[in-house]
C-alpha cells in the first residue's frame, strides 16, 4: 500500500493528511496552529508543519506529498534564500490603495479593470499578490530593495520541503500562480511587466508546473507534487466538476466552479483563477464567512450548537432583521473600509433567535452574491457543494437551500484542502492524464426552494452599507 500525505498551511492552522494512494482511504493525520494576524514570519509556518508531520506519524514512510496553502500571501527572500520580512497575507488590507493605484495606471474605471483582466484573468485588490508588492515597494523601500525572489506561501514550504536548494528551485502550479496579479491563466506565461510595475524591477519567481509534474523530492526521497493554492486544492478535494459550485465557509468565504475555459471579469468580482487539474477555477471571495457565526455566537453568550438551534427556532427572513456581515471590511464587492450593520430591528426583532437567523442569512447572503456574479460570467450551477468549517452548522445547512435556490450537498467533514492535495500527490505519484478516483464518502443533501423576500431584504441593506462607505 502506498501512502501519500497531503498538507493544508491554511490562515489558521496547517492539517497534515496521509492516506491510501489507491483508494483515498484515511490512515493518520496531524495539525498545528498558526499564530494570529495578517502578516506572519514563515518561519512559523514551518515549524507548525514540522508538529503537524509529527503528530501524523512522520513522512518516513510516505512515497509522495502534496501542499495546499492560503493563497496571495507574498514570501519576500533576498539572496541568501533568508525571508526579507514578515509575510503579508491575503486578509491584510492595508494594500488596498496601492491595487486603486495599479488599477488606475492602467487607465483606471472599467478601462483599467478591463485591461487587467484582459492581462491576468482578475482585477487587483488588497488580497493580491501585486498590490501587497507595490505596498511593500513604497512604504518600505529599504527591505523592497533587498527582494531576489517572491513566491506564495505553499511555494515556500514546497521549497523548503526540498531542503532550500536556492531560489531557482523554487516551484509553483498554475491554481496558486494565478492569484499573483502577474501570472495569466489564458497564456500560461508571467506577466514580467506587471511584476516590475508593482515592485520597480523583477525578481525571481518560481517554475510554474502543470498538474502532475514533481517539484522535487524530500531529501528521504518521496516525490513532491507542484502544490496549489487552497480553493484549488479544495475542489480537487471534493470532486468538482463542471456545472458544480463550491461554497466554502471558512476564516474568508469563497464560491467558485469549475470551468474549461478562463473567466476575465472588468468588474473585478469574479477571479478567474485556474484550477489544479487544467481547467480554469472562475472565484468570488469574501472576507468574512465562519467568523460571522462566531461573532454573532460570542454576542449572544452562546456556543455554535445552540446559535444554529436559535437561527432555526426564528422565521425564514427573520421577520426583517438583517445583518450584513462586513465585519473586517470586504473583498467583494471591494470595499475594505466597511464596517458590518443591523437593520431592521424592533421590538419584535430583538430577540437572540431573530438575531442568530439574520447572523446565517447575513453570510449566506453575501456568498449568494458571490454566486450571481459567477452565473453572471457564465458559470452553471446544477448544484452547490457546501464545505469548511462553517457548513458543519445545521442552521447554516438547513438554510443554504432558502438562500441559494438549488440543491445543496454536504460532504462529509474533512480537511478538503489537505485531501485535494494528497489526491495531487497520489496523481504526481500514480502519473496519468487524470487525478485518480477517490470515493467522495457520505453525502448529505438539502433542498429547499429559494425564498426571495431574505435577497430582496438583504440587498437593500446591502446597498445602504454600499452608499455610506462611498459616498
Amino acid at each position: 500500500m502506498a501512502l501519500v500525505a497531503g498538507v493544508d498551511s491554511s490562515t489558521q492552522s496547517c492539517k497534515v493528511v496521509i492516506r491510501d494512494a489507491g483508494t483515498g482511504a484515511l490512515v493518520r493525520s496531524g495539525r498545528a496552529a498558526h499564530p494570529d494576524g495578517t502578516e506572519v514570519d514563515p518561519q512559523a509556518w514551518w515549524e507548525a508543519l514540522r508538529a503537524a508531520v509529527d503528530e501524523a506519524g512522520g513522512f518516513d514512510d510516505v512515497a509522495a506529498v502534496s501542499v495546499g496553502g492560503q493563497q496571495h500571501g507574498m514570501v519576500c527572500l533576498d539572496e541568501s534564500g533568508a525571508v526579507v520580512r514578515p509575510a503579508l497575507l491575503w486578509n491584510d488590507t492595508r494594500s488596498a490603495e496601492a491595487a486603486a493605484e495599479l488599477v488606475q495606471e492602467l487607465g483606471g474605471g472599467e478601462a483599467g479593470g478591463r485591461a487587467w483582466a484582459d492581462a491576468v484573468g482578475s482585477v487587483p485588490v488588497a488580497s493580491f499578490t501585486v498590490t501587497k508588492l507595490r505596498w511593500l515597494a513604497r512604504h518600505e523601500p529599504e527591505n523592497a530593495a533587498r527582494v531576489a525572489a517572491v513566491c506564495l506561501p505553499h511555494d515556500w514550504l514546497t521549497w523548503r520541503l526540498a531542503g532550500a536548494p536556492g531560489l531557482d528551485a523554487l516551484r509553483t502550479d498554475r491554481g496558486d500562480a494565478s492569484g499573483t496579479g502577474y501570472w495569466s491563466p489564458v497564456t500560461g506565461e508571467y506577466r514580467l511587466d506587471l511584476l516590475e510595475r508593482a515592485l520597480g524591477r523583477v525578481p525571481v519567481v518560481p517554475a510554474v508546473l502543470g498538474p502532475a509534474e514533481a517539484a522535487g523530492r524530500l531529501p528521504g526521497g518521496a516525490l513532491l507534487g507542484p502544490g496549489t493554492g487552497d480553493n484549488a486544492a479544495a475542489g480537487l478535494g471534493v470532486g468538482a466538476m463542471p456545472g458544480d459550485v463550491v461554497v466554502s465557509i471558512g476564516t474568508s468565504g469563497t464560491v467558485f466552479s469549475v470551468a474549461d475555459t478562463p473567466a476575465a471579469d472588468p468588474s473585478g468580482a469574479v477571479a478567474g483563477f485556474a484550477d489544479a487539474t487544467g481547467r480554469f477555477l472562475p472565484l468570488v471571495c469574501t472576507l468574512n464567512a465562519a467568523r460571522v457565526l462566531d461573532a454573532a455566537a460570542a454576542m449572544l453568550g452562546v456556543g455554535l450548537d445552540e446559535l444554529a438551534r436559535l437561527a432555526l427556532s426564528a422565521p425564514a427572513g427573520a421577520e426583517g432583521l438583517v445583518m450584513v456581515p462586513y465585519l473586517e471590511g470586504e473583498r467583494t464587492p471591494n470595499r475594505p473600509l466597511a464596517t458590518g450593520a443591523v437593520h431592521g430591528l424592533t421590538l419584535r426583532t430583538a430577540t437572540a433567535a431573530h438575531l442568530a437567523r439574520a447572523a446565517v442569512e447575513g453570510m449566506l447572503c453575501a456568498l449568494a452574491d458571490g454566486l450571481d456574479a459567477l452565473l453572471a460570467q457564465g458559470a452553471t450551477a446544477n448544484r452547490i457543494i457546501l464545505v469548511g468549517g462553517g457548513a458543519r452548522s445545521e442552521a447554516v445547512r438547513r438554510i443554504a437551500p432558502e438562500v441559494f435556490g438549488c440543491p445543496v450537498l454536504v460532504p462529509e467533514p474533512g480537511e478538503y484542502v489537505a485531501d485535494g492535495a494528497a489526491r495531487q500527490a497520489a496523481w504526481v505519484l500514480q502519473g496519468g492524464s487524470q487525478p485518480p478516483s477517490w470515493s467522495a464518502g457520505q453525502v448529505q443533501e438539502y433542498a429547499g426552494n429559494g425564498v426571495r423576500q431574505i435577497r430582496e431584504q438583504y440587498a437593500r441593506a446591502r446597498d445602504l452599507i454600499l452608499e455610506r462607505t462611498t459616498g
